[in-house]
């Protein structure tokens, strides 16, 4: 048996998804939040629980594991707060004169409670997860110092080797499918000096279809930019906009870019809920949300007869440059801050399956799916003759929860805000589960099966 901490656990996405491999179990969960410890404990009895300010806690007060897990706090470090990166700890610290924010100061040093642990636990693994940005923590004349220091200070204690990862979980597919949202993030994964290095590239490389060779395992490509580089990787994935992408790893195709197929919200979506149509709304929703919906419907709509065929597509109401997508793409990042994401779909009565490729036609959904091969795709689109006949609603709580690959099973305590909170911070669960597993495989020494079925972790072809 295998024992992992779960230090700043939150619901309980890690967790979830750490025993989700066999012979995995969590002994221990900490975090400071009363509502997020009492739906941990809820969903896994088995495991102790403490609700307390880490900071405070004595380390010897937990017991000792084999791994340990660590999300500190990342809300301080990402832009996704719409500021800029203020790290006032580098000025004046905790005494600044100039408006530096104490609470972003001791959010960020969470950081050191690693380190703290690693001293007097020594685990054989730790897994420390946060966002991107975090690489950059330091003063604004040397970006990443801080970074550098506070992992060479946990780095010490075993003594440990680390690597740094950038992985988003829609990309997480190795003893199972991928999340149905967005979620990019960094994590460091530490293991003793003299042990059996994790099988990074078996774990984190997704599959693809490449046009030359099939089936193949890609890999990581980091682009040449200002702030990344394939010798000082960092970033996001994207192929137009974001730090990284991926590549077939034969060079007969010159290492061609591919997409990794990823899951879409539409999965997590229940279109059967109650929605207003557009039309029928007594109180106009806000011109820039219009604005976004009416650039959905240009870009969706297909048109049909006097009406037009138009897919299930998502809005995003604040942040970042994206206004829209389809819904059968993975749900943009969910953030504690809130649930900012729209649905906009015709009737349900009307809505059918179009077959991306060949010659097929639509058919209602009230049929069978018909028999899928590895290619297939199959769109859902409904029929309406504007824009006013369709129907627009938020995202559910239970469907972003969904989409961060929490079961329907899973319980959340609190009122509706500390919900949402607790899914915006989680960690998906594949992610937990595929980092999890590849540590566990390393300390063992034997291959890794998750407890449920994985349909994306048969073999692939493997460069020459």
């Amino acid at each position: 048996m295998i024992t992992v901490t779960d230090l700043f656990c939150g619901a309980g996405g890690s967790t979830l998804g750490a025993e989700l491999i066999d012979g995995v179990r969590v002994r221990m969960a900490a975090n400071h939040a009363r509502h997020a410890i009492d739906t941990h404990q809820h969903n896994h009895p088995h495991t102790d629980h403490d609700c307390a300010d880490i900071s405070q806690v004595v380390p010897a007060k937990y017991p000792r594991t084999d791994i340990l897990w660590a999300s500190p706090e990342c809300t301080h470090h990402t832009r996704a707060r719409g500021k800029k990166r203020c790290y006032g700890e580098f000025n004046d610290g905790l005494f600044a004169t100039d408006g530096t924010d104490e609470a972003a100061i001791r959010s960020r040093a969470t950081m050191h409670d690693v380190a703290r642990f690693a001293e007097h636990h020594r685990y054989r693994a730790i897994i420390v997860e946060n966002v991107p940005d975090a690489r950059w923590w330091g003063p604004a004349d040397a970006p990443g110092f801080a970074f550098d220091t506070w992992v060479r200070s946990v780095a010490l204690w075993g003594p440990y080797l680390y690597r740094i990862v950038y992985l988003d979980s829609a990309h997480a597919q190795a003893a199972g499918p991928g999340s149905r949202s967005r979620r990019p993030r960094m994590y460091v994964v530490f293991w003793r000096q003299g042990d059996r290095a994790p099988d990074f590239d078996k774990w984190l490389r997704p599959y693809g279809i490449c046009p030359a060779h099939g089936r193949v395992h890609l890999m990581q490509s980091f682009k040449r930019t200002r702030v990344c580089s394939p010798e000082r990787p960092w970033g996001v994935y994207g192929v137009k906009t974001g730090q990284y992408l991926y590549r077939c790893p034969h060079v007969t195709c010159r290492n061609q870019v591919v997409e990794p197929p990823v899951r879409g919200a539409i999965e997590a979506l229940d279109l059967t809920l109650p929605a207003q149509m557009l039309g029928e709304r007594l109180r106009p929703l806000a011109p820039n949300t219009m604005r976004k919906i009416s650039a959905g419907w240009d870009r969706y709509q297909r048109v049909h007869g006097p009406g037009a065929f138009i897919e299930p597509y998502m809005v995003e109401l604040h942040g970042g440059g994206s206004t829209h997508r389809r819904a059968s793409e993975p749900m943009s990042t969910l953030t504690a801050g809130g649930i900012n994401h729209g649905v906009v779909y015709a009737d349900p009565a009307s809505h059918e399956l179009l077959p991306y490729y060949g010659n097929s036609t639509a058919q209602p959904v009230t049929q069978p799916m018909p028999t899928l091969t590895t290619h297939d795709r199959h769109g859902l689109i409904g029929y309406a003759t504007s824009l006013e006949e369709c129907r627009y609603r938020m995202i559910r709580a239970r469907e972003a929860a969904r989409a961060m690959e929490f079961p329907d099973t899973f319980v959340f305590l609190g009122r509706r805000e500390q919900q949402v909170e607790m899914i915006g911070n989680a960690v998906t669960s594949n992610a937990g589960r595929d980092l999890v597993g590849m540590v566990v495989e390393a300390l063992t020494g034997q291959d890794t099966v998750a407890g449920a079925a994985a349909p994306h972790s048969q073999p692939v072809q493997e460069a020459a």
